[in-house]
């Protein structure tokens, strides 16, 4: 067996021309979205993100501008930047890049953006209403998966989820929509006992914690789905020889980066087993981007009514 390729890359593309075409309905009406994006410190990956989410944000037509601030900005200073962004009323969508340097508390920054501007749907305000079955912002992530599940025709209803990863981004939101789908979820993390046994549980298995090619076959149920959101740079050659056996496309990246992105998921092995795996990259990290813009014009309409 070989597992069908969920290609994120192509679903994202749809998204975005749907987002599009709501961006001109509102130009027709006198109304441009526009986000305001935070960057604090200079985090390589970060930059990288945030420069991904300016470029989609042109492309269909959204406002958008970066404000970088130092590693080193005070409290205060941050607080004083979102508070004002909070009463700009031209401004739509708030986004903080996380991660913050390590004096900044993220926690409280996130909940001091005006819920009805929180794009990225971390406010708990927008959270309880997610889990209440009643969403506001979905975050972006979990949000991008449900739409490439259902795009790919996976069936939901009735199905056993499990996802891997509890975090606040991705984990638990995910699980919030899953059951609002129907699906019986399981959440795992670090102090699951036997995991790979609860992982073979899954007609569908969303891995989101962070380690490289962590979840093997020995996790996977013949035919099950698998999503993988994992983003980790490897640097180390024989890990990436073992999850891609004699790609030569990834070895040249490796020499010319002195990394490669790999996911949460042994990409090779696990394909052998699973009926259906998003690829790391152009899997689910596509879908996140489209899935702040669909956000952010959601903001636009309902700030003002539409």
């Amino acid at each position: 067996m070989s597992a069908r390729i969920l290609d994120g890359t192509a679903v994202a593309a749809r998204l975005r021309t749907r987002v599009a075409e709501e961006v001109a309905e509102l130009a027709a009406l006198g109304v441009q979205p526009r986000l305001e994006v935070l960057l604090v410190g200079d985090d390589p990956a970060s930059r990288v993100y945030v420069g991904a989410k300016a470029k989609a944000c042109q492309e269909v037509g959204i406002r958008s501008a970066t404000r970088a601030l130092p590693a080193g900005t005070p409290a205060k200073e941050l607080a004083d930047v979102i508070d004002a962004l909070n009463a700009d009323d031209d401004v739509d969508g708030i986004l903080l890049q996380l991660p913050l340097p390590g004096h900044l508390d993220s926690r409280g920054f996130l909940d001091r953006i005006d819920p009805g501007k929180d794009v990225d749907g971390f406010h708990p305000t927008n959270v309880g209403l997610l889990h209440q079955g009643r969403p506001r912002f979905v975050p972006c992530t979990p949000a991008g998966i449900v739409a490439l599940l259902e795009d790919a025709g996976v069936p939901l209803e009735g199905a056993r989820a499990v996802v891997v990863g509890r975090s606040e981004i991705v984990g638990k939101p995910m699980a919030a929509l899953l059951l609002a789908r129907h699906a019986t979820v399981t959440i795992c993390h670090s102090r699951t006992r036997d995991l790979p046994a609860v992982c073979r549980e899954a007609d569908v298995l969303v891995a989101a914690i962070g380690r490289p090619a962590m979840v093997t076959a020995a996790f996977v149920r013949p035919g099950a789905v698998v999503v993988d959101v994992g983003v980790n740079r490897v640097e180390d050659a024989a890990l990436v020889e073992r999850v891609y056996p004699g790609d030569e496309g990834r070895r040249q990246q490796l020499t010319r980066r002195g990394y490669t992105l790999v996911g949460d998921v042994d990409f090779t092995a696990v394909r052998q087993v699973a009926g259906a795996i998003t690829p790391v990259p152009g899997g689910v990290g596509p879908l996140t981007i489209a899935g702040l813009l669909a956000n952010t014009v959601r903001a636009a309409r309902q700030r003002r009514g539409l």
